[in-house]
């Protein structure tokens, strides 16, 4: 009924193979049978995506699809300092590629400990499902999409969504794509947070948004308050770690896979959990894999 979804580039390879692993480990052994798991990539290689292959059937998944693909040419990487153009990928998933009426598009810089699946039972016809963005909350109120509450005042307030955990019908993806490179068009002087912000844009202007509980996409907070106090007056609730979230987020440059990343208790499960990866990669016959820095 469902596929995975996930934006894989040399860079992030380590991670997206965590990122699979934590996706098995939510499910039951038949749900994953059940599962697919499709990625995107502008640069992987076939030994790479053999490993992918590979690594998601090892851990249970029932189908596995990988294909080489370019963004929107009206893509702007308006900040470009940790994240590149891979990030524009998952605008393209379509249904002749993902063979599944539903498609759950999951960031690969998370450490997911639950089942992500249960938004799929709430969403209307047309809508996308996501989290509200702890850092950037309402339009007008935060950084993202600048200017765009002064020249469309009826938007001040509303919710700004995060793009790193996305439930849709797979069907409605060229409808979102669409939005999204109509936003880049005629709306690219309100872009910051690329394409999240062109995907705000859009989400705003359609309204089919289905909004899901914070859980299932957490912010990882600590790192922040290793280096300032900022987070205490953006952040409303404690920032401490959250044990009963689904799927913890690593928003931000430092990652939990870099040695210098401050080691906050999410990040010590992370390592664990990509510790434990990086065995099941190495009996794989991949012993080279390691993590590579950040995109």
């Amino acid at each position: 009924m469902y596929a995975f979804g996930l934006c894989i580039d040399q860079q992030y390879l380590v991670p997206g193979l965590a990122a699979l692993g934590g996706l098995a480990d939510g499910l039951t052994p038949a749900a994953r049978r059940n599962a697919a798991v499709r990625v995107l990539t502008l640069d992987l290689t076939q030994g790479q995506a053999l490993l992918l292959s590979d690594f998601a059937k090892r851990v249970g998944f029932g189908s596995f699809d990988l294909r080489h693909c370019v963004p929107l040419r009206t893509s702007r990487m308006a900040d470009a300092s940790y994240i590149t153009v891979t990030t524009y990928l998952r605008f393209e998933f379509t249904s002749e590629f993902v063979r599944r009426p539903y498609l759950i598009y999951v960031d690969a810089d998370v450490l997911v400990r639950g089942d992500l699946t249960d938004p799929l039972g709430s969403l209307g016809p047309y809508e996308t499902g996501a989290v509200r963005d702890e850092f950037n909350p309402a339009v007008g109120e935060c950084p993202a999409l600048p200017g765009a509450a002064e020249r469309w005042p009826h938007l001040r307030g509303r919710p700004y969504f995060n793009a790193g955990v996305l439930w849709t019908h797979t069907a409605h993806m060229p409808r979102i794509r669409r939005g999204v490179e109509q936003a880049l068009i005629h709306a690219r002087r309100h872009i910051l947070h690329n394409d999240q912000d062109a995907l705000n844009l859009w989400l705003l202007r359609s309204g089919h948004v289905r909004p899901v509980a914070s859980g299932l996409n957490r912010f990882e907070v600590g790192r922040f308050l290793e280096r300032g106090n900022w987070v205490r007056r953006v952040v409303t609730r404690p920032p401490k770690s959250d044990p009963s979230a689904a799927l913890v987020h690593f928003v931000g440059p430092e990652k939990p896979w870099q040695a210098d990343c401050p080691v906050t208790e999410d990040v010590a499960e992370y390592r664990l959990h990509l510790g434990r990866t990086l065995r099941h990669v190495r009996r794989l016959g991949a012993a080279d894999v390691e993590p590579a820095g950040v995109r």
